[in-house]
């Protein structure tokens, strides 16, 4: 069975550079090539894994990135060299394009979500007396704590799994292939949830170490989260993801 799904959280590869610097605590003027370029990539075969269609920015990105990142490597020569206003020379470092344009993009993006908190706080206005919504206040703030899980944490925990499973992996192996469907996946993910009463670990729901059930049952947790059918909350950077069934959640099988 061949699944294809477009994953709209993905800005861009600039939006994607941005969210590794901040959650590596980087510099975005002095940024260590190596190492983003490293994670940057990362990401890239993650997004293959899941038979996903990488768009050409992404990788037309990548190639800038190791491109940079092989100039710094080479030596620098007198006659490709920089003076400054004293006649003393400065290397020039191939970078500053890529920083600038990140700055600019994140210029952008901060405006962007100014706007859309200006147009999140003029939709609360309306032209009826205010009413008493306290009973909601409970259940609301834990509807915004579930969107403190990106995509990208999901990625990240998915990557885990995978370098997880290949350690884990024994020498000689033989697989009994078994076709399962993305929406009876769903409903096996809702039933255990159920059962449990309960969050479980994100780990603990890759029963199987099969590519394909683990590319099947994060694709199943994706739609689930989509459609609102579960809670997904993090405690803090890098723990562990928790899922747990909302109540009154009884089958997705008609979705």
């Amino acid at each position: 069975m061949s699944y294809k799904i477009k994953i709209d959280a993905f800005e861009g590869p600039m939006d994607l550079l941005l969210h590794l610097i901040n959650r590596l605590e980087i510099d975005i003027y002095d940024i260590p090539m190596a190492d983003i370029t490293e994670q940057y990539l990362g990401y890239i075969h993650t997004m293959q894994h899941l038979e996903l269609d990488v768009a050409s920015e992404y990788l037309v990105m990548a190639a800038t990135l190791l491109a940079i990142k092989s100039k710094m490597l080479l030596p620098k020569h007198e006659d490709e060299q920089l003076q400054n206003d004293e006649g003393e020379y400065m290397e020039e470092d191939p970078r500053d394009e890529l920083v600038e344009k990140l700055l600019e993009y994140k210029k952008y993006k901060q405006a962007a979500i100014e706007f859309k908190t200006l147009e999140e706080e003029r939709s609360l206005i309306f032209t009826k007396p205010p009413s008493d919504l306290s009973e909601f206040s409970r259940e609301n703030e834990t509807e915004r704590k579930d969107l403190d899980v990106s995509l990208y944490d999901m990625l990240s925990a998915l990557q885990k799994l995978l370098k997880r499973q290949k350690l884990q992996k024994p020498l000689h192996t033989k697989v009994t292939r078994q076709e399962i469907s993305i929406e009876k996946r769903m409903d096996e993910i809702l039933s255990d949830l159920r059962t449990l009463k309960g969050k479980k670990s994100f780990f603990e729901l890759f029963s199987e170490p099969v590519k394909e059930h683990i590319v099947v049952t994060f694709l199943a947790v994706l739609e689930l989260m989509k459609l609102n059918e579960v809670i997904v909350d993090q405690n803090g950077n890098f723990s562990d993801i928790y899922i747990g069934a909302k109540e009154g959640v009884e089958s997705v099988g008609s979705y």
